[in-house]
């Protein structure tokens, strides 16, 4: 991108916020004069994606520089903007709500740990990256700790982590595009990687970059709109973010009338989650998983390369560090508002007060609901009888947490179009964090497998084409496997995020603020740690006995755990980096200064 879209970023996303308002408008305008939902969906969906196909293509670039860091140009503001889009995945924003629907308390462990994740990246790992002048994470590992085999070690562990969070998102794309587009979740699931692909293939990071930003307008005028209109409605005023506290407490009220605690009617996998209440802490145990699920997220934000890559964007160590307040900033106003649209959605269904509420009437008035019968249809909905009674209690209702935020316009009643804004924020949630991830990987690839081992006199033209193809064969495989539906969006993006600290998180901080780690350490941290991480969730999920607790969410902990004691020990075991090392290290700790590799990278 030339100086002069530069010097005038405010402008054109300015224009851009407008023009996409003034489409809601018009939207709303079809609905009014009789256009089918199904119609004004597949509009929103379409409209938003050829736009970000149409960045993608304008930041098409063969400039290594460029693909790989987006010229080391991107403004704080801006990065901090792309950075939160690329943070707020489709877990962010279609799963996270909806796991505090069904799990309450708990599921806050999310929010206290990826939000928390960021004071870390701020203070111990975003400045001094920069500084280093890095293109991905395993470049800062190789260089730092020496060697091809360390780098390839990052190589693997990025890939895993990256490949994992990744289907997680695709998932999100095809969930979205299945109600939308009123077609199988199969299909749905090849069309969001087609337009993630679009958006990515030709620019690389540059194109990432502006992409995200207008997907992260897309995505908060998607999230707040409902959830204002929503409160609105019920009594709660327009901003729900310090008023909803009432509508914890009369959920609180309902949630023993509607049979809550009750033995759940096991009329289908999954239904006894519903009877987690609302707002319970818990005991000891549950105080113990809160605070190591949020260890697990606070160390796994740390540790995930394609956050960590957005601060290799800017253009300088200051901008870096400030584009993670930034990044905190933008990220604030959704996951502050995740809570309350969880609290009122579920007053709408429970509260029979309301007119949208559900529990405790009739199956069969239920069953002609068009929203029930909207989301039957793409199987992420059901109800059964299991009493026999012909009413619904509230242990014969499911709902996959997955489609709580996008089922909520019309759960509450709201025009279609808002329904039709939630599909395209979801999307543009989901498309953000996967054009980011599948860039770590095909850049993780292409320039520190490919091009730093393999052929390390390949050219520019070459190395672009191999990132490229990359970029799109692992789409293609994360598609397939996402097809598969091994786990939910937000299980499997807590997977990786595990086994991003697992591996990745003591070599990392270790790297920057302990000059005496060296090679051995680095190696013996991340192949212990990795190896733990992935050998207890094999463990857990083949049937074994948490231990302490730690389940299949949380085998993060056991992961950091070996990887730090590995990494200290081996390192004390044997010889301290060279002087010019250990030098190296104290100068990426000064924030200011010429970055360390940029004249040799």
């Amino acid at each position: 991108m030339d100086g002069k879209f530069i010097d005038n970023l405010g402008r054109v996303y300015g224009l851009y916020t407008g023009g996409f308002i003034v489409f809601i408008l018009l939207m709303a305008l079809l609905e009014y004069l009789g256009v089918s939902a199904a119609t004004i969906g597949i509009l929103f969906v379409a409209f938003t994606i050829c736009i970000y196909a149409l960045i993608g293509w304008l930041s098409r670039t063969m400039q290594v520089d460029a693909y790989y860091v987006a010229g080391r140009e991107v403004p704080a503001v801006y990065n901090g903007m792309a950075t939160a889009a690329d943070w707020m995945s489709g877990a962010s924003f279609v799963a996270l709500a909806g796991g505090i629907y069904f799990g309450g308390y708990g599921y806050l462990a999310f929010v206290v740990g990826w939000t928390g994740g960021y004071v870390l990246v701020n203070s111990l790992m975003a400045p001094y990256l920069r500084k280093f002048g890095c293109y991905t994470v395993p470049d800062f590992i190789g260089a730092r700790y020496g060697g091809n085999f360390a780098r390839f070690c990052a190589v693997i562990i990025l890939v895993v982590a990256s490949f994992t969070y990744v289907t997680a998102q695709i998932n999100a794309s095809g969930t979205i595009a299945a109600r939308a587009l009123q077609i199988p979740f199969a299909y749905g699931v090849w069309f969001g990687l087609l337009g993630i692909l679009l958006c990515s293939m030709l620019g690389g990071m540059r194109a990432v970059t502006w992409t995200q930003v207008a997907q992260y307008i897309v995505l908060i005028i998607a999230y707040l709109v409902p959830v204002i209109w929503m409160s609105n409605k019920q009594g709660f005023g327009i901003i729900p973010h310090f008023s909803y506290g009432d509508a914890v407490q009369r959920i609180q009220e309902l949630e023993p009338l509607v049979g809550l605690g009750k033995a759940a009617v096991e009329s289908f996998p999954g239904v006894r989650i519903l009877t987690t209440p609302h707002n319970a802490p818990g005991d000891a145990m549950e105080s113990w998983k809160f605070v190591t699920l949020a260890l697990c997220m606070m160390a796994g934000t740390a540790s995930l390369p394609h956050i960590l890559m957005r601060y290799f964007t800017t253009p300088s160590v200051r901008q870096a560090r400030k584009s993670v307040a930034w990044s905190l900033l933008f990220i604030f106003l959704l996951y502050f508002t995740a809570p309350a649209l969880a609290t009122l959605t579920k007053l709408q269904l429970l509260d029979p007060n309301l007119v949208t509420s559900i529990i405790g009437k009739s199956i069969a008035e239920v069953g002609n609901l068009e929203w029930i019968k909207n989301w039957s249809n793409v199987g992420m909905l059901r109800i059964a009888d299991g009493n026999g009674d012909g009413l619904l209690q509230l242990n014969e209702f499911f709902m996959r947490p997955d489609i709580v935020v996008l089922a909520t316009p019309e759960i509450a009643g709201l025009p279609y179009v808002i329904s039709g804004l939630v599909a395209a924020g979801g999307m543009a949630a989901a498309m953000s964090t996967a054009d980011g991830l599948l860039l770590a990987i095909a850049n993780a690839l292409s320039h520190d497998l490919y091009y730093k081992i393999i052929d390390p006199k390949a050219d520019t033209k070459l190395r672009l084409i191999v990132a490229r193809v990359l970029l799109v064969g692992i789409g293609v495989l994360a598609a397939l496997v996402a097809t598969l539906q091994l786990t939910g969006i937000l299980g499997a993006v807590a997977w990786a995020f595990c086994f991003a600290c697992s591996g990745l998180f003591f070599p990392l901080v270790l790297g920057v603020w302990w000059k005496r780690a060296n090679r051995p350490g680095a190696l013996a941290g991340m192949i212990f740690g990795f190896a733990a991480g992935a050998a207890y969730l094999y463990y857990v999920r083949t049937g074994g006995a948490p231990i302490l607790g730690l389940d299949h969410l949380r085998f993060g902990i056991v992961g950091m755990a070996f990887s730090l004691v590995s990494m200290v020990v081996v390192t004390l075991m044997t010889a301290a980096p060279d002087a010019e090392t250990q030098a190296m290290v104290e100068e990426v700790r000064i924030p200011s200064g010429k970055t360390i590799l940029d004249q040799s990278h």
